[in-house]
């Protein structure tokens, strides 16, 4: 009880938990890309209630990991080491190394499955005989309904122990994490409806967020290596490549508009 109470009279448990809440919804944006992506290949009538699962989901896995936290930390001690490191960078620290924790695995792990999942898709897009063409509106479904509960499970895992020592690092407020992790998957709940129908019909934001998810897959296998790239040149960029996309989607229309005058 004290410690809920020093999350909203405190000065410096208010400051945390601003910016644990934005960290924590910043982090959630990746997470439902992927849900919004798979989601659009089920039927129409399947679409919703898969979205409110896989985030419900979410939910649950960052709340019991949260209940979990000294198991959590653990999971940043190194299991075994290579022995190999890359040369010292201006702090003194390796360029990479390879003396891996769980933490490390399971991200290395993460990525490589983001990668395969989005390298696939983009695949199907290219190829002129393929038949599950993720940018045709008119598609027929792709994947079953209990294949895409797994593969937003898998993720979901990812994401939610990114999350969650994200939220280790920031503070060690329990009431905090909980409050920053219920808002962020809050404002996923509020945006999974609005995202996934803007991506259906706008077909070419898939092939953006495809990169954005094998941009995603490369770094979380860097950050297993070692190799730590800071998360606001990451956002920057899709932040940049998502304004370039929106100004061809208002030019692509200017010129509907103008053809049909």
């Amino acid at each position: 009880m004290d410690s809920l109470i020093a999350a909203f009279t405190d000065p410096t448990a208010i400051a945390a938990l601003i910016a644990l809440v934005v960290m924590e919804v910043v982090l959630g944006i990746d997470n439902l890309v992927f849900i919004s992506i798979l989601t659009n290949k089920l039927p129409v009538e399947q679409r919703q209630k898969a979205r409110r699962i896989g985030i419900g989901l979410a939910l649950g896995m960052r709340l019991v990991l949260l209940s979990m936290i000294a198991w959590i930390v653990g999971l940043t001690a190194p299991v075994f080491d290579l022995g190999i490191s890359g040369p010292l960078n201006e702090y003194g620290a390796p360029t990479f190394e390879t003396e891996f924790s769980w933490r490390d695995l399971i991200l290395i792990v993460g990525g490589l499955f983001l990668i395969w999942k989005a390298t696939k898709e983009i695949h199907h897009t290219v190829d002129p005989a393929g038949g599950d063409d993720v940018l045709d509106k008119k598609s027929v479904a792709t994947i079953t309904f209990g294949s895409a509960i797994v593969q937003i499970i898998l993720l979901d895992m990812i994401f939610s122990l990114d999350s969650i020592l994200t939220a280790v690092g920031m503070t060690d407020n329990l009431a905090i994490m909980v409050i920053a992790v219920l808002v962020a998957v809050t404002a996923m709940v509020l945006a999974a409806d609005p995202l996934a129908n803007f991506i259906a019909k706008n077909p070419t934001v898939v092939m953006l967020a495809l990169g954005f998810l094998l941009m995603i897959g490369a770094v979380l296998i860097a950050d297993g290596f070692g190799v730590h790239v800071p998360k606001g040149y990451i956002y920057a960029a899709m932040a940049f490549s998502t304004l370039v996309e929106c100004l061809n989607i208002f030019a692509r229309r200017a010129q509907q508009r103008k053809g049909g005058a």
